[in-house]
């Protein structure tokens, strides 16, 4: 979806400055999109992000947020409308991702994911409806997992916060509709994580029924593709090669390191 000078959409894209937020937000910007590259830690990522985008002839602005922290979250997506005029789109693709078992579980990991994966994602989705006018339509993407069509016990607290995040997916698509869409994006193992080694990475990508999972450039271009699928709300595209049809009884990065 190419968008025209007169009238440039906006992208806000939560954790942006690394990885595959990165990635999303280049895709978008490669679209046609602006983009607010939103970044917690990453200074100096987040602006090289911005300065790749700006070489692709669309604008870019950084915006620092702590989005465990309810106040500031308020305050992200008017500081992207007041830099660039408008917002059409928040990816929500910052995640917490820290590893715990019903072993060590605690309420104050599970509190921890459930802020930074489910609260902040909600309130961007209902400040993107504000900030819509009536008859305009703007869209919310949510970064998924795989993992939720495929439970094993690993990674318990941030499972158990990315299953909320999928039902409030559908939620949000029916309270925010018409003027908000609200679409999934599931990836399956597409970076190297943890203390995951290359080698490790590299086998585990292959083991699903296509012989490869998710690159950074497949979930980006499934982002861009639900920003502008203008009939699709309340849904998930799972971008994993398959993965999620094949049971594991472990996190496929421990299967193989």
């Amino acid at each position: 979806m190419t968008n025209s000078e007169e009238n440039p959409r906006v992208a806000l894209v939560t954790g942006a400055g690394r990885r595959l937020g990165r990635e999303i937000a280049l895709g978008l910007a490669r679209a046609g999109w602006d983009i607010a590259v939103h970044y917690r830690n990453s200074h100096d990522e987040a602006r090289h992000v911005a300065q790749e985008i700006a070489a692709l002839g669309r604008r870019a602005i950084t915006l620092q947020c702590e989005l465990s922290d309810e106040e500031a979250v308020r305050g992200l997506l008017p500081a992207a409308l007041k830099a660039l005029d408008r917002v059409d789109c928040v990816v929500n693709n910052a995640s917490l991702f820290d590893y715990d078992t019903d072993l060590d579980f605690s309420h104050a990991r599970l509190d921890a994911h459930m802020h930074a994966n489910v609260a902040a994602p909600i309130q961007l989705a209902r400040a993107l409806y504000d900030a819509t006018p009536e008859g305009g339509q703007a869209v919310v993407v949510n970064l998924l997992d795989q993992k939720l069509y495929n439970l094993n016990p690993d990674f318990l607290s941030y499972t158990l916060s990315k299953a909320a995040l999928e039902a409030a997916n559908t939620m949000l698509a029916q309270s925010l509709a018409p003027k908000v869409r609200v679409v999934g994006v599931a990836p399956g193992i597409t970076m190297v994580s943890g203390d995951q080694s290359e080698e490790g990475f590299e086998k585990a990508h292959t083991q699903t029924p296509l012989g490869r999972s998710s690159t950074p450039e497949d979930i980006a271009a499934a982002v861009v593709y639900a920003a502008g699928a203008r009939a699709m709300t309340g849904t998930t595209l799972l971008v994993d090669g398959g993965q999620h049809l094949l049971p594991s009884p472990r996190d496929v990065m421990f299967l193989a390191k």
